[in-house]
């Protein structure tokens, strides 16, 4: 069974290498596309590495059983779906190949040419290089329409970062295919520009040569410069760490080496990189429970011109024009795993994020200093990093949220750039209509940030932060174009109170766990018009127990109820605009939301709260009822009022502080006052 989405067909998926990453891409699309019958082929000239790469991907799956991350059938049929070969003719009916082996061009050259010869005409090509340029890779393909470069992270099947690097030649709407395909199958896409190493091995194997610097200076030693460098930029493990574990020395000195002619001069293989790929060795670097010992000196030697050259770094690729601060900000937090450099330079002030890059530079000749860092920095201006983002096609713009880490969940940012884009909307005459959706597949969005609401302090000012998040949904709700979402996942809390807001919502088909309110197990109740919204969208009988009981519904559920217009197979995005376009032409008509008051029924299903705070309960009981018997606009003052008095309540402390100690999996001792 072909998997068709997006305007295009896969019916077979070819790997090419069975080294260190290939059998991790092979896993990866085997788990995301076994149940459509897209069999996953690798091959390899070496049956050693076939033999390694198979038995390595069959312990993955047996662990990811045993964690219950897959069921144990379904594990099984995500192996037994791969295929590993030495025969090259096994791949000559793939529609979709990538190459994963040796970093030279006459392998590269060597590979494609083979495949070139036997794959369909209409195949795509890609590399998973993570330096060369694609028009060195594929400069002897006859069609290079359809090549480029697609560099994976490890480890490739749970690192969520891709980078997708069109060359001159390739195909626009090629690229537009894959940035599509990655989201749907769990990745975080972001386009980058052709430049040697692209946008995130530059920062990568920088980082190291900076820690690198610091030894061979004499201001640390390996372990103290690994443990620090961790420190000083949140990553999961240092930098020598990493190259130990991804076995990237010999990569590493050879990028280095490259960057300094392709990029700046101060990129460069340190000595003590050269004798430690000649030695062969690992990294002496401290091992598990070690404590490693240093000075308050050493801390700021070091953390000071490491942070200095990260953002000289980030600063140099956004000023080169290859890739932007919205999509650098999410591959250092998601696909490096350190603390995003934008968020980290307005947290310490751009001006001092200057200062340490120029004294970096005046201690390291060829180190540049970008001017858009100097320009910002003039401004005395934070930098501004997108997580909602507008795309227009025709007539309909595409708004998205875009945080995969927190599953899109709201906060401040995204509240005001939501604001800034639909009021932008809303005065420009060349958009009649708008889609709303989120990134990914998992979530529409999965509510809001509990730091956000931990941090209100008093019921005025929580009060204050309802009327001001629902003050952005009235200006969706409001728009004067139609608005239709388009839930792509899980939407919870405020996801669904935003959903509610617009004119039309429709769901990806089959979601279990699709919306739901689950607001009293925080020990609050909805603050974005859910206590409103929901009663006047499927009334007050059906609306009562979700509201109450914080459980969720699937998405047949609420297309039975009435909360969302339509289940959809297939590309979600197309049919909303489908929908705009319908509703527009007058083909469709849809009933506003009732902006007075509603029928509230004498008798309501009794609902079993469980462990939940009654005395939250009994604020959302009167948050419906009171504001049932309103208007719209007065009933969402009643919420946000009542939502500041919880927290006079002692079981919104403990609601709060439970799920950020404890995670939504474990109920709150509520104490019911």
């Amino acid at each position: 069974m072909p998997f068709t989405l997006f305007g295009r067909t896969i019916r077979k998926i070819g790997v090419i290498g069975s080294g260190n990453i290939g059998p991790d891409i092979a896993l990866h699309f085997s788990q995301n596309l076994y149940t459509y019958g897209v069999p996953v082929v690798v091959v390899d000239i070496v049956q050693a590495a076939l033999d390694a790469g198979s038995k390595k991907a069959e312990s993955k799956m047996a662990k990811a059983a045993e964690k219950g991350i897959f069921k144990k059938e379904a594990a099984e049929a995500i192996f037994k779906n791969m295929l590993f070969t030495a025969d090259y003719g096994k791949i000559a009916d793939a529609d979709f190949v990538i190459e994963a082996a040796f970093e030279r061009a006459d392998v590269k050259h060597k590979i494609f040419g083979q495949c070139q010869a036997a794959c369909p005409n209409t195949a795509i090509f890609a590399s998973n290089s993570s330096h060369m340029e694609p028009e060195v890779i594929f400069e002897k393909m006859r069609d290079k329409s359809r090549c480029l470069v697609i560099h994976y992270f490890f480890p490739a099947e749970r690192n969520i970062l891709v980078e997708i690097v069109p060359g001159r030649d390739t195909n626009p709407a090629l690229t537009e295919y894959l940035m599509k395909l990655y989201e749907f199958i769990g990745k975080a896409p972001i386009k980058v520009k052709s430049r040697y190493g692209y946008a995130v091995d530059p920062i990568f194997e920088g980082l190291f040569e900076a820690a690198a610097l610091t030894v061979e200076k004499g201001l640390a030693n390996v372990k103290q410069a690994d443990v620090i460098v961790q420190k000083a930029l949140g990553m999961g493990v240092g930098p020598f760490t990493a190259h130990n574990l991804a076995g990237g020395n010999p990569i590493t000195r050879h990028g280095l080496s490259e960057m300094n002619s392709k990029i700046m001069p101060w990129y460069r293989s340190p000595n003590i990189l050269d004798e430690q790929v000649k030695s062969g060795k690992p990294w002496e670097t401290a091992g598990r429970g070690e404590t490693v010992e240093y000075s308050l000196e050493t801390d700021e030697a070091v953390s000071s011109r490491v942070i200095g050259a990260y953002f000289g770094m980030v600063c140099e690729i956004v000023g080169s024009g290859i890739s932007n601060i919205g999509d650098l900000e999410l591959a250092m937090d998601t696909g490096l795993v350190l603390n995003p450099p934008f968020s980290m330079m307005n947290k310490n002030g751009v001006k001092k994020a200057l200062e340490l890059v120029e004294a970096y530079a005046r201690e390291n000749p060829g180190f540049k200093v970008a001017d858009i860092l100097i320009k910002q920095a003039f401004l005395g201006q934070p930098w501004k990093i997108p997580v909602v983002f507008r795309e227009d096609n025709g007539e309909v713009a595409i708004v998205k949220i875009r945080r995969p880490k927190v599953l899109n969940a709201l906060n401040a940012d995204v509240f005001e750039q939501l604001r800034e884009i639909f009021l932008g909307i809303h005065k420009d005459p060349k958009i009649k209509g708008v889609v709303l959706t989120g990134f990914g597949t998992r979530a529409f969005v999965s509510g809001a940030d509990i730091g956000m609401l931990a941090a209100q302090k008093t019921p005025e000012e929580a009060e204050a932060f309802c009327l001001k998040s629902m003050a952005v949904l009235n200006l969706i709700e409001s728009l004067g174009k139609p608005v239709v979402c388009a839930m792509n996942g899980l939407a919870f809390g405020g996801g669904n109170e935003m959903a509610m807001s617009c004119t039309v919502r429709i769901a990806a088909k089959g979601q279990k766990v699709f919306v739901a309110q689950p607001e009293p197990r925080l020990g609050i109740i909805p603050g974005n018009g859910g206590t409103q919204r929901l009663p006047r969208l499927i009334g007050m009988e059906k609306a009562w127990p979700i509201l109450r009981n914080g459980n969720h519904i699937s998405s047949s559920q609420a297309k039975e109820m009435g909360l969302i217009q339509e289940e959809v197979e297939g590309d979600l995005i197309e049919r909303a605009i489908d929908w705009v376009k319908r509703i527009l032409s007058g083909k469709v008509t849809i009933s506003p939301i009732p902006k007075g008051p509603i029928p509230v029924p004498s008798i309501l299903p009794d609902v079993d709260i469980g462990h939940l705070s009654r005395k939250i309960d009994s604020l959302i009981q009167r948050a419906v009822l009171e504001g049932g018997r309103m208007t719209l606009e007065e009933g969402l003052k009643l919420e946000a009022k009542t939502f500041g008095e919880c927290l006079l309540t002692q079981d919104m402390k403990i609601g709060i502080e439970s799920f950020l100690k404890n995670g939504p999996r474990v109920n709150a001792n509520f104490v019911h006052s």
